[in-house]
């Protein structure tokens, strides 16, 4: 049995193909540098539950392993795979039970997930997103890499030899 297809016209399969490569080149991917462990497969259950809306801000491609973005342009960039913070004078705050090492820079300010391996790196602009929002609402995904340390203070009482 032979069934009759309609063609499309011209005109609606070249203005569908105009659309498509405008809504292409609406998410160029970012160059962000991938992390010298980004390979580590904890990344991965982590990059897989990412947020698609972070601080109000769209998720968008970026062009290496184990990196994210939120807006355009971008306010906040993640990287998986970064080198695992040593003692550290600088503030360490728990959000969700994430703990994470903060450094206030001009103009991003950094965050890194602190005793999880492999690390996760958070770049953000404090201007256009709160830390607070950013870490409660990366919590859910930074804890799928599991923690073995966690943030101690001066303030607390440590059993000492």
């Amino acid at each position: 049995m032979v069934t009759n297809f309609p063609l499309r016209k011209p005109t609606a399969v070249a203005a569908l193909c105009a659309a498509a490569a405008l809504l292409t080149a609406c998410s160029v991917p970012l160059d962000v540098e991938s992390a010298e462990n980004a390979n580590d497969p904890r990344c991965a259950d982590m990059m897989v539950v990412l947020p698609d809306e972070l601080a109000g801000h769209s998720q968008r491609p970026t062009n290496s392993q184990a990196t994210s973005a939120w807006g355009d342009p971008s306010h906040v960039v993640l990287r998986c795979g970064v080198p695992i913070p040593g003692p550290t004078t600088d503030p360490c705050v728990s959000v969700n039970g994430v703990d994470w090492v903060a450094r206030e820079g001009d103009p991003a300010w950094t965050l890194t997930t602190y005793g999880r391996e492999p690390a996760t790196e958070v770049l953000f602009d404090p201007t256009a997103v709160a830390s607070s929002t950013v870490l409660a609402e990366l919590a859910a995904a930074a804890g799928r890499i599991p923690a073995d340390r966690e943030c101690t203070s001066v303030d607390q009482d440590l059993e000492l030899p």
